[in-house]
């Protein structure tokens, strides 16, 4: 009998929201079909409400972890408290990184000076607790460098997660020692630049996510995405690599494992 495919760990979603209310437990249940048996659910997005559910969904199940943070959308309503809650959270066994984070200078939701505040504080926060980072970044690749590179001591360890940007910004990123994580937008038809990079990246700065709900993958696309599609994600970087599946999972989980401390586990089911 041949072994199964090895599995995957979906490092960025926010299962957590209500878009999952109905059917969390299919979700989780069609992952582990999948061969996605770990997940990090990423709060941040939408409210803070989103730390505290992602930090509970991580308590009840054992292949789970949460991250904290606030979205930039979100940084007008980075308050004092809002950050002492974060700090709490951050000491919680469960949570592998502080994020999701960072800059968006395409919706500019919240002004742009509010957001960079925000970044530094959470930044900050990162180097406070000896955690690494989710960076949301959007066409905001050098500020977001030089906040890393001013702010994070030298210390500071993360991710750019769904990464878009170009060549330069790839380079930048990786020179500061951070992985670039890709998502379903590597899989859409107008995305061959995305993947000339995704080719190059050194493997051991490979990691791959759903951003569920969001940015469903080719052939889901135009769906709500969910953790059990990110093997699609997968397998466009291994074609774009020429290797096979097996190894990019590999590769990707060990990876997530490193960064983010997670403890060792099976990286290839047994026949």
């Amino acid at each position: 009998m041949n072994p199964e495919p090895a599995s995957l760990i979906d490092t960025h979603c926010h299962i957590q929201t209500e878009e999952f209310d109905a059917d969390r437990a299919d979700v989780l249940s069609r992952a582990r079909e999948a061969g996605v048996e770990t997940l990090i659910v990423v709060g941040g997005a939408g409210d803070l409400s989103t730390n505290d559910a992602a930090v509970r969904l991580a308590e009840e199940n054992a292949n789970l972890y949460a991250t904290v943070g606030m979205h930039p959308h979100d940084a007008k309503d980075a308050s004092a408290e809002a950050m002492d809650r974060m700090r709490g959270l951050a000491a919680h066994p469960k949570v592998v990184a502080i994020g999701e984070t960072g800059l968006d200078f395409h919706y500019d939701h919240s002004p742009r000076q509010v957001q960079r505040d925000m970044f530094e504080r959470f930044v900050g926060l990162a180097v406070e607790t000896r955690l690494p980072m989710v960076v949301h970044n959007r066409e905001s690749d050098r500020e977001v460098a030089e906040t890393i590179r001013s702010r994070g001591a030298g210390t500071l360890e993360g991710v750019i997660h769904c990464f878009t940007g170009d060549v330069a910004a790839a380079r930048t990123f990786l020179d500061l020692g951070f992985y670039l994580s890709f998502s379903g937008i590597v899989t859409f038809k107008n995305a061959e630049a995305l993947r000339d990079i995704a080719r190059w990246v050194p493997p051991d700065r490979l990691l791959v996510e759903t951003d569920a709900p969001f940015l469903a993958p080719v052939p889901k696309r135009g769906r709500r995405n969910e953790p059990a599609y990110v093997r699609f994600v997968a397998e466009t970087l291994a074609r774009v690599r020429g290797v096979g599946v097996d190894e990019i999972a590999d590769t990707a989980s060990r990876n997530t494992r490193a960064l983010f401390r997670l403890p060792e586990g099976e990286t290839t089911r047994k026949p």
